[in-house]
C-alpha cells in the first residue's frame, strides 16, 4: 500500500493526492475516493467526460471544509454543489459512511500492470521527463500531476508544457515560462521527497531551431525537443531539422521521434521519414537523449528504430508523456518495451539519480 498524503495547492485550498491502493480495510475521505476513481478510469483509458465527472466533483469538495461535507452528506444536499451529480454524490457519502466506496473497492480489484515484462525498468525509474498540465493542453494543474508523480513513485516529475508555436495547445510564450517557472519552484518546495522539474516541450522548427527564447530555455531543469509540424516533409529536409535540434546543447531529449501515431481518438498517422543513423548518432555524440514515448497510440520510436539507437549508443529516456495524472503509469508500456529490445539501464537517463541527471545538464551547456 502506497501511502497517501495531502498537500496545499498554489491557490492555498486543500488538495489531496489521488493514487495509490486504499486497500479493502482502511478509510478513504470523500475527495480522494473521488480522485482515486478518476485516477484509474483515466489509466484505464475510459472516455475523458467519465473522468472529468469524478475529478470535477473532487475538486468541488476540496474547496469545502471537512465537516460540511459529512453535513451535507448527511442532508442528502451534496448534489446541490456546482459539479456534483447523484453518482459522485453516491461516492462521497458511501465514503463517509462506509469508509471505502464500493466501486472505488471494484476498480481497486482490477488494477494490474498496463503491460507485462518490464517490471524489472519500472522499479529502476527515479522519475519522468515528459508531462503536462492544464497550462497548455493537460487536463489537470502542475500540483495534482506533481502530487501524483509522488505517490506513483517517482522521485523527480519534470513538467514539460509546450511552446509558443503550438497554438492549439495554449503553448506558453516565454512570459508564461517564466511565471510557470516561479510556480514550479513555489510548489518544489512543500512536495519533499518529490522534486518537481522545470521544463518544457519545445517544438523543434522548420530549420531546426527552437521555439523559444535560448534565455529561458537555459533556465530549465529539462528540455524536450519535438517535431509537431510537417511531418511528412521531405526525408533529407527533415534530417536536417533534426540534427540542427539535436546538436543544440540545450536539448536534453529528443521526444517523440517520427511523430507517428498508431490509433488512439487522433486516428492512424505515419512516421515522418529521417536518416535515423545519421540522427542518432548525433544524439549520441552529442549527449542527447532519444525518447521511448510510452502513449499506447504513439509508442515511438518503432522497433527497428528504438534497436538501432541502442546499437549507436544512445542514451534514452522512457517517458509518459501524460497529459493527466491517470496517464503517468503510460511508462508501463514503455518500459515493456525496453525490456524486450535489452535497453541498458544504465543508459536510461530517467533512472539516473537526480544529482546524476542535473549534472549531465549542466556538463550539456557548458
Amino acid at each position: 500500500m502506497r501511502k497517501r498524503t495531502t498537500e496545499r495547492s498554489a491557490g492555498g485550498a486543500s488538495a489531496h493526492t489521488e493514487v495509490g491502493s486504499f486497500g479493502h480495510h482502511g478509510r478513504v475521505d470523500p475527495v480522494d475516493a473521488l480522485r482515486r476513481i478518476a485516477f484509474l478510469l483515466e489509466r484505464q483509458q475510459e472516455e475523458t467526460y467519465r473522468v472529468r465527472a469524478y475529478r470535477k466533483a473532487a475538486n468541488a469538495l476540496a474547496e469545502l471544509d471537512p465537516d460540511e461535507v459529512r453535513r451535507r452528506a448527511a442532508a442528502g444536499s451534496l448534489t446541490s454543489l456546482p459539479d456534483v451529480g447523484p453518482k459522485t454524490a453516491a461516492v462521497a457519502s458511501e465514503a463517509i459512511d462506509e469508509g471505502v466506496p464500493a466501486y472505488l473497492e471494484r476498480l481497486e480489484a482490477g488494477v494490474a500492470p498496463l503491460a507485462t515484462g518490464g517490471e524489472v525498468v519500472r522499479a529502476a525509474l527515479r522519475g519522468d521527463l515528459h508531462t503536462h498540465s492544464d497550462w497548455t493542453d493537460g487536463g489537470s494543474p502542475p500540483v495534482e500531476m506533481a502530487m501524483t508523480a509522488r505517490a506513483v513513485g517517482h522521485d523527480y516529475v519534470a513538467l514539460t508544457d509546450h511552446s509558443p508555436r503550438l497554438t492549439v495547445a495554449r503553448g506558453l510564450s516565454a512570459e508564461r515560462l517564466l511565471e510557470q517557472i516561479q510556480l514550479v519552484h513555489e510548489l518544489d518546495a512543500r512536495l519533499t521527497p518529490l522534486r518537481m522539474l522545470t521544463g518544457i516541450e519545445v517544438d523543434i522548427l522548420d530549420d531546426g531551431s527552437l521555439d523559444q527564447d535560448e534565455d529561458v530555455l537555459a533556465e530549465l531543469d529539462v528540455v524536450v525537443a519535438s517535431v509537431h509540424s510537417k511531418l511528412s516533409m521531405d526525408r533529407g529536409a527533415m534530417t536536417r531539422r533534426m540534427l540542427e535540434a539535436v546538436r543544440n546543447p540545450l536539448v536534453d531529449v529528443l521526444g517523440h521521434c517520427t511523430g507517428r501515431l498508431v490509433g488512439g481518438a487522433r486516428g492512424g498517422r505515419k512516421q515522418s521519414q529521417f536518416d535515423a543513423e545519421r540522427v542518432f548518432t548525433a544524439c549520441r555524440d552529442h549527449g542527447t537523449a532519444v525518447e521511448i514515448n510510452s502513449r499506447p497510440e504513439r509508442m515511438d520510436p518503432p522497433d527497428e528504430l528504438l534497436s538501432l539507437a541502442i546499437e549507436i549508443g544512445c542514451l534514452v529516456s522512457i517517458d509518459s508523456d501524460a497529459h493527466a495524472p491517470g496517464q503517468l503509469d503510460f511508462v508501463d508500456h514503455g518500459c515493456a518495451r525496453a525490456a524486450v529490445l535489452d535497453v541498458p539501464l544504465e543508459r536510461v537517463v530517467n533512472t539516473w539519480p537526480l544529482q546524476q541527471l542535473q549534472d549531465w545538464r549542466r556538463r550539456r551547456i557548458g
